[in-house]
């Protein structure tokens, strides 16, 4: 499996809307159809976080479509997920969250090696929107001296 084809949904905006601080991988706890549905590569996280519920984590408004060919037993799209981490982990990212202006933010679902299901989650900081047009700023800075330099060497 190539690393391209691992991924199964991602989060281009949230690196565009938040500061990310610190990146951490998390199992999830999913159905069978879900399952199915993920590896046909349906999926949406562009509006989902993960949030405390009784202390632990959970993927709250991650879509996952129904299974088609499921008659009984499917699941509802937007269901919260609980997310696996080891204790440690766990208490570090609900002390992040219980801190102001700190979000957790999956920024992609994927497959590893072992076909287990798994979510990168960003630890995230909110960036204003002058934040946002200087990083825009920046990148069409690169992108003009990156064609400068290809035609100067040319």
């Amino acid at each position: 499996m190539r690393a391209g084809d691992r991924f199964v949904a991602q989060n281009r905006r949230a690196r565009h809307d938040y500061l990310i601080e610190d990146t951490i991988e998390a199992g999830l706890v999913l159905r069978g159809t879900e399952v199915k549905m993920l590896r046909q590569g349906q999926a949406s996280i562009t509006e989902a976080y993960a949030d405390e519920e009784g202390g632990e984590l959970y993927l709250v408004n991650a879509n996952i479509p129904e299974y088609p060919a499921s008659a009984h037993f499917n699941h509802a799209p937007r269901r919260p997920r609980k997310l696996l981490l080891h204790k440690k982990e766990l208490n570090r990212l609900l002390g992040a969250i219980r801190r102001e202006g700190i979000t957790l933010v999956p920024l992609s679902i994927y497959f590893n090696a072992r076909g287990r299901a798994k979510v990168e989650l960003g630890l995230a900081r909110g960036k204003r929107k002058v934040d946002r047009r200087q990083a825009e700023r920046d990148r069409d800075w690169q992108r003009s001296r990156a064609r400068i330099l290809r035609a100067h060497n040319a």
